[in-house]
């Protein structure tokens, strides 16, 4: 006799419901801009029913109001009679708000320390709580900050004497011109436009310039060649696996900046990936798709064509992930192609993503899947609102202050155009990815599964470069380290100056860039981040030489460059770089 639960999985209502559910679910995230409110809901329940049953934190936040109003009252005391009195607060290093000398006179100085010092006890109020889960309180103490950059006082005429000063030396003009800058963005935004300033960085002309070749094109990728500028070239190629979060040409952006043309410079053919921009039709792709179709398909075109015994393979962000997956399938099945790994800011293990992390839990892939079941998708735009929520001081609101108050429209350069150059996730992978990387860190615990068995880190023995970033909101760079613990291989370990996408775009004779290095050999004891810290090497400058010095040594001596494309084997060279797919939209 059939249970209960048989008999209900053929309930022709299921289906129904389930559509229900999903469209339900599509419009709460149309409303939230992607955010659960269930998810939210618990985690400042989770809080505030933990305080209420902590008297003593309780007393303690009540004694540090009082010293905060102490220490406030005591400074506009002092600096009534002495405008450089020293601060009752400093700002966080990364906060610029208030560095204008403007905001050190009375009664300004007041609404600056008064908010900082509000934000520093809310900080307090929102951290510390026994019994809540470390997630809830990661989501309180975050979106506590969030609600409170909105009223910070930079943000309103009546508070920001910046902002008078240049209202009084305009004569109001700015704010005309930050009203035309607010029309036009938002005309761009219903028209689906990108923003401003984009059309002067046209993709193959001023952006994506460097000479090569289409050799291989399937549903999922282009592979580009690039012509060689040097007379010989080591005998192993380099593979670019970039992000399908991100289009690859962050990686040749102007002639000046491009890491592909420095790379051909320094003697190398190069090959980069060029993905498609996935539609509704393309829901059902995952990573087993993205594997084979990717990095595995560009092996066997890249071998081919150069005839090639081993092959450089470095991977950017997501790239990177994939890449590292692939590597260990091939170790695992006996596939020893790769001469070394090279990761830029892509993470392998996933316990501590960052403040990313706060959108990846049930309830938030629950309502992330929602939005891509209708239309087989996530759009970048979707994805684009996250990240600016990470980073809302320098991407929220300087731009309504700057732009909208200032009257002053900062000009696009090609980092912003390529950045407003957004791509789409398809469903299976992206919920694949989030579930299986993120929520449940498969990858690091030997769990993931690539050609129907499971893959492990431990089988990486090609020598690795790994770049992390200082200031990384997408790949911490204490989460990219990690994989010091996950693979045996050699290690060279690298920490740049800057974010995600400016620390890597780090060509020679950018000013200001500097890094750390350290490399751990085969086998070799894992230092803890602090500790690698102080036993790296500082060094100024572009952390690119560096890696070029360690592909020259992991390479064999220069020869005659290979031919562009392959006819004779199925991998003919067609249209010029930078291809099609990187003009889908």
């Amino acid at each position: 006799m059939p249970s209960l639960a048989d008999t209900s999985s053929l309930d022709p209502l299921d289906g129904i419901a389930e559509s229900i559910d999903h469209a339900a679910g599509a419009a709460i995230a149309q409303v939230t801009s992607g955010l659960s409110p269930a998810t939210l809901f618990q985690a400042y329940s989770d809080w505030l029913v933990h305080l209420a049953c902590s008297p003593g934190k309780q007393l303690q936040l009540g004694a540090k109001l009082v010293r905060k109003n102490a220490r406030l009252f005591d400074y506009v005391l002092r600096s009534a009679g002495d405008a450089e009195a020293n601060l009752a607060i400093e700002p966080l290093p990364q906060d610029h708000r208030f560095n204008d000398p403007a905001w050190k006179k009375a009664p300004f100085n007041f609404f600056s320390q008064a908010f900082l010092l509000n934000q520093q006890w809310w900080h307090a109020a929102t951290t510390g709580v026994s019994g809540i889960t470390r997630h809830h309180q990661d989501m309180v103490e975050f979106g506590t900050r969030q609600m409170l950059d909105t009223l910070a006082p930079t943000n309103f005429m009546p508070t920001n004497p910046v902002l008078q000063k240049r209202i009084a030396e305009t004569g109001g003009q700015c704010l005309i011109d930050g009203l035309r800058h607010l029309l036009e963005d938002m005309q761009h935004m219903i028209r689906g436009l990108p923003p401003v300033g984009v059309e002067n960085f046209p993709v193959g002309d001023k952006l994506a310039t460097a000479k090569g070749k289409v050799v291989f094109r399937n549903e999922l990728i282009e592979l580009l060649q690039y012509a060689p500028t040097t007379d010989k070239v080591r005998p192993e190629p380099v593979l670019i696996v970039p992000a399908w979060i991100m289009k690859y040409y962050i990686l040749d952006l102007s002639p000046e900046n491009s890491l592909v043309r420095w790379l051909t410079d320094q003697g190398f053919t190069v090959f980069m990936i060029s993905w498609h921009n996935p539609g509704s039709n393309d829901r059902n792709l995952d990573m087993e798709a993205y594997r084979q179709k990717g990095p595995m398909a560009a092996l066997d075109a890249i071998t081919a064509i150069t005839g090639a015994s081993t092959v450089h393979a470095a991977g950017y962000c997501l790239g990177g992930t994939l890449l590292s997956i692939t590597a260990a399938a091939m170790a695992r099945d006996g596939d020893e192609r790769l001469a070394s790994v090279t990761l830029f800011a892509a993470q392998t293990e996933f316990s501590e993503p960052g403040e990313l992390g706060l959108f990846i839990d049930e309830g938030q892939l629950n309502l992330l899947e929602n939005m891509m079941w209708s239309r087989g998708y996530l759009d970048s735009k979707q994805m684009g609102g996250a990240f600016q929520i990470l980073q809302s001081n320098d991407l929220v609101w300087s731009t309504v202050l700057n732009t909208y108050l200032m009257g002053e429209r900062t000009p696009i350069n090609d980092l912003m155009a390529w950045n407003a150059d957004g791509t789409r996730m398809p469903y299976a992978m992206h919920s694949q990815y989030l579930r299986e990387l993120f929520l449940n860190d498969d990858l690091a615990e030997g769990k993931y599964r690539a050609g129907g068995k499971t893959v492990s880190l431990t089988t990486l023995r090609k020598p690795m470069f790994v770049v992390g970033t200082e200031r990384d909101h997408v790949a911490p760079w204490h989460s990219v380290y990690k994989i010091h613990l996950l693979a045996p291989a050699q290690i060279t370990f690298v920490l740049t100056s800057g974010g995600h996408n400016a620390g890597i775009v780090s060509e020679p004779g950018h000013k200001g860039r500097r890094f750390h290095v350290l490399t751990r050999e085969a086998e070799g004891l894992s230092l803890e981040t602090e500790q690698w810290l102080e036993r790296a090497t500082p060094k100024q400058g572009s952390w690119w030489l560096e890696w070029g010095e360690w592909l020259a040594r992991n390479s064999g001596e220069p020869v005659g460059p290979p031919p562009m494309g392959a006819p004779d084997k199925g991998y003919p060279a067609t249209v010029d770089a930078p291809g099609r797919y990187i003009l889908e939209q």
